[in-house]
C-alpha cells in the first residue's frame, strides 16, 4: 500500500492538565480540539503504522482531551486512543495485517496512527469492526476487573453505570460463571434489558429509597466487590451498606461530585478498602501471558455472541467535530468514528 504524505486528523489544541473535573460529557469539541491536513507519521524502531478502519470513543478520550485523564495532552498530536486498522508500515512482521490497537504515539481520530508495534492485538476474520475497534478499553477491563470479583470468592458483585458497554459486558460475564451482578442505573427502563442480560437484581437511584432496596438485596447476596465508574455519594452509601471487608474498585469518574465518607471507622473495624483500578497500569503489572489469553477470550465471545457491542452511531471523520457530540449524549451506546468516509 502506498502512504499518502498527509492526512486528515482531529489535532488536540491544549497542552497538559487542566486541573479541572467536568466529566466525561461534551456538547462542543472546539476548545479541545481541531480538525486539520497534517503530515502522515512516520514510524521508528519499534513502531508500526496503521491505516485506521475505524476508532472508538471512551469517556477516558473525553476526559483526555479536557486536561482530566491520568497523563498530559500534547498539543498538535492527533487525539484517540483506541482503533482497528491496517499495519502499512513499521518494524513489525505483522504489515498488512488486521490489528486493534491503543495509539501511543499519534492518535486514532486521523486516517493514520502509530503505535508501539509490540501492542498490536491480530483480529480474527470474523471479528466484525465495531467489536474489533472497541476491544481493548471495555472489554480488558471488564476482564481484569472480573478476576477481581472472581479472586473474591464471593457469590455476587456490585456494578454501577451498568447500562454501559462495559456494565454490559461485566454482566454477561457474571452471568456466565455463576457470580450474580447487582446493577445500579439511574433510569427504570434499564432495568428490564439489564434483568434479561443475566443481572440478578437492579437499584434504581431514582426510584424511592434505592439505599433500602440496597441494603434489603445485600442481606441476601452478600457482595464483596464494588466496581464503580461514578464515584458520587450514593456509590459511597452503597460502599458502607456491603458487608465486612468489601472492596470499593473505582475506575471512572462520571460524577462531578465528591462523595463525603462518613462511615471510615469501616476500614479499620469491618476490614473495608477502597482502591483504584486503571487499565494501563494492569497491563504492566499482569503477567503478560494473562493479557494474551484475555484477548482470545474477548475475541471468542464477541464471534460467539456472549457479547454484543451497542453502536449509538458512527461518525465520518469529517463531520465529527459537529457530529460527535449528539451521538455521544445517545444513552447506552458506543461511539466511532470512521476515517474512511
Amino acid at each position: 500500500m502506498t502512504v499518502p504524505r498527509e492526512m486528515r486528523a482531529l489535532i488536540q489544541t491544549q497542552d497538559g492538565f487542566a486541573g479541572t473535573q467536568t466529566g466525561p460529557s461534551i456538547t462542543d469539541l472546539s476548545p479541545f480540539l481541531a480538525d486539520l491536513t497534517v503530515p502522515v507519521p512516520t514510524s521508528g524502531a519499534g513502531q508500526a503504522l496503521i491505516k485506521v478502519h475505524l476508532a472508538a470513543v471512551n469517556p477516558s478520550d473525553i476526559h483526555f482531551i479536557k486536561g482530566e485523564y491520568g497523563q498530559p495532552r500534547v498539543k498538535g498530536v492527533p487525539a484517540g486512543f483506541e482503533a482497528v486498522g491496517e499495519v502499512v508500515a513499521g518494524d513489525t512482521p505483522l504489515i498488512g495485517q488486521r490489528v486493534s490497537f491503543f495509539a501511543t504515539a499519534s492518535g486514532t481520530w486521523a486516517e493514520y496512527a502509530m503505535t508501539d508495534a509490540n501492542g498490536l492485538v491480530p483480529c480474527r476474520p470474523d471479528l466484525s469492526e465495531v467489536d474489533a475497534a472497541g476491544q481493548l478499553v471495555n472489554p480488558l477491563t471488564a476482564i481484569a476487573m472480573f478476576d477481581i470479583v472472581k479472586e473474591s470468592g464471593a457469590d455476587s458483585f456490585v456494578l454501577n453505570a451498568a447500562g454501559s458497554q462495559l456494565g454490559k459486558l461485566l454482566i454477561a460475564l457474571g452471568r456466565d460463571h455463576g457470580i450474580k451482578p447487582i446493577a445500579v442505573v439511574r433510569r427504570p427502563e434499564q432495568a428490564k434489558a439489564l434483568k434479561e442480560l443475566g443481572a440478578a437484581e437492579v437499584i434504581v437511584t431514582g426510584e424511592l429509597n434505592p439505599l433500602g432496596a440496597a441494603q434489603t438485596i445485600f442481606q441476601t447476596l452478600k457482595p464483596r466487590i464494588l466496581l464503580d465508574a461514578v464515584g458520587d455519594q450514593f456509590t459511597a452509601d452503597l460502599f458502607f451498606a456491603m458487608p465486612s471487608h468489601a472492596r470499593w474498585v473505582n475506575y471512572g469518574k462520571l460524577s462531578t461530585e465528591a462523595p463525603a465518607l462518613s462511615e471510615l471507622g469501616q476500614m479499620i473495624f469491618r476490614g473495608k478498602q477502597i482502591e483504584g483500578f486503571w487499565l494501563t497500569r494492569w497491563m504492566k503489572q499482569v503477567d503478560q501471558a494473562r493479557v494474551m489469553q484475555a484477548f482470545v477470550e474477548i475475541q471468542e465471545r464477541f464471534v460467539s455472541g456472549k457479547w454484543t457491542t451497542d453502536v449509538a452511531g458512527v461518525v465520518p471523520l469529517s463531520q465529527a467535530m459537529e457530529k460527535l457530540p449528539e451521538v455521544l449524549a445517545m444513552p447506552d451506546g458506543k461511539a466511532f468514528i470512521d476515517p474512511r468516509s
